[in-house]
């Protein structure tokens, strides 16, 4: 398959990308678009989710890109951040299930783990069989995390393992998962440790959250621990503080960033399409102003987010990207994806909230993408703190 610039990239952001960086986006988006497309409608009405991707979404390389702060990869953040695009334009749902396994629990045993522990658990992610998840956010825990976690891990002196007992919530992946990153405050010295724990540890319960209105293809679960024995082989050797989980939010909050944009796109194709082919009064309503005005304002958010998510990514990948920079980044292409979708159901009109023509899906999908990772009143703060010099946090 030939890559095609998206006709929603109007500034032609794509043309940064290598020649082997677009073969590979797309096949992905062929893969997407044949096997994909045609079966999230109605996953996502049944809050179902296709396990059959992981394999596949392995064999196109997507698990591969182990995330570090300011090392150099065989494909650039800009690539990678297309790739987070790609999906979401498709799907959210999937692009959130790449970020989680990918970004979030790859991510930390490759920011936080020791030599051995990313050569035992990498290989076998980046496979694909062995899939992970990330959990921070508890049921009384959310934007305070670096202050508010409640899940202890005790030292067993006799042994030296760790014990851990608390609770998780909105942990995606985790109804399938093999492994779960864990953060936990230490009773030893109140600073807040990562651990690979294996679903299969005895105390170990995840629970999926039913009623979702958004992200339904995500397998968001509660987590339990109750005396779960962790070895000190797998906590995390290179993460001994909320820093060090900080750095790991940092480099996904980017490509959440980036799915923003996706989802943004994927509304607006459906909107398009759908206003070329609706015809009222006699001509399609496309060709009426205020359907026009409503198509331009999305495009115009899409390109401006773009340019943004484009610019975080090559400051990655030059290792000068700070906390604010991918906050803002994140607020603001979330912030701008909000309106999007609203325009672009708007558009529709009454078949706006039907799940047959797209729309519907990426406007209900838009509101968790707007909160998780950092909501845009935290982000806010983070790049008010540096602004200003003055920290806000309550």
């Amino acid at each position: 398959m030939t890559f095609e610039p998206l006709a929603s990239d109007f500034f032609g952001y794509s043309d940064l990308l290598t020649g082997e960086e677009k073969e590979r986006l797309a096949a992905l988006r062929e893969y997407l678009e044949a096997e994909v497309k045609p079966i999230v409608n109605d996953l996502w009405e049944k809050a179902e989710f296709p396990h059959q991707v992981i394999k596949k979404l392995a064999e196109l390389g997507l698990y591969e890109f182990a995330w570090k702060e300011t090392k150099t990869f065989e494909n650039s953040a800009v690539f990678r951040g297309f790739v987070a695009l790609e999906l979401a334009r498709i799907d959210a749902s999937v692009a959130t299930h790449v970020g989680v396994h990918n970004g979030l629990a790859m991510g930390s045993i490759s920011v936080g783990g020791s030599e051995a522990q990313k050569a035992e658990w990498l290989p076998k992610m980046a496979t694909g069989d062995v899939v992970g998840a990330f959990g921070l956010t508890e049921p009384d825990s959310g934007s305070d995390s670096a202050q508010g976690l409640r899940t202890v891990a005790t030292r067993d002196e006799a042994t030296g393992d760790w014990i851990l007992n608390g609770s998780k919530r909105w942990i995606g992946n985790a109804t399938f998962s093999d492994i779960t990153i864990i953060w936990a405050k230490s009773a030893e010295d109140g600073q807040v440790k990562g651990f690979i724990v294996e679903t299969s540890s005895p105390g170990y319960t995840a629970t999926k959250i039913e009623g979702k209105q958004s992200l339904r293809i995500v397998q968001n679960a509660d987590i339990t621990l109750e005396n779960v024995r962790v070895p000190e082989s797998m906590r995390l050797h290179n993460a001994n503080s909320f820093r060090d989980t900080a750095k790991v939010l940092r480099l996904t909050r980017a490509e959440v960033a980036w799915a923003a944009v996706g989802n943004s796109i994927g509304a607006y194709d459906a909107a398009v399409r759908y206003t070329k082919q609706r015809v009222q009064f006699g001509k399609p309503i496309a060709s009426h102003q205020l359907v026009q005005d409503l198509l331009v304002k999305s495009l115009g958010n899409i390109t401006a987010s773009l340019g943004m998510v484009v610019q975080v990514s090559k400051m990655l990948d030059a290792g000068t990207q700070r906390d604010e920079h991918s906050a803002l980044t994140k607020a603001y292409a979330t912030a701008r994806m909000r309106e999007t979708v609203a325009w672009c159901r708007e558009a529709l009109g009454g078949n706006g909230i039907v799940l047959e023509y797209d729309v519907a899906r990426h406007f209900a999908d838009a509101e968790a993408l707007y909160s998780y990772e950092g909501t845009r009143e935290m982000n806010t703060l983070i790049v008010g703190r540096s602004i200003t010099g003055f920290a806000a946090f309550v």
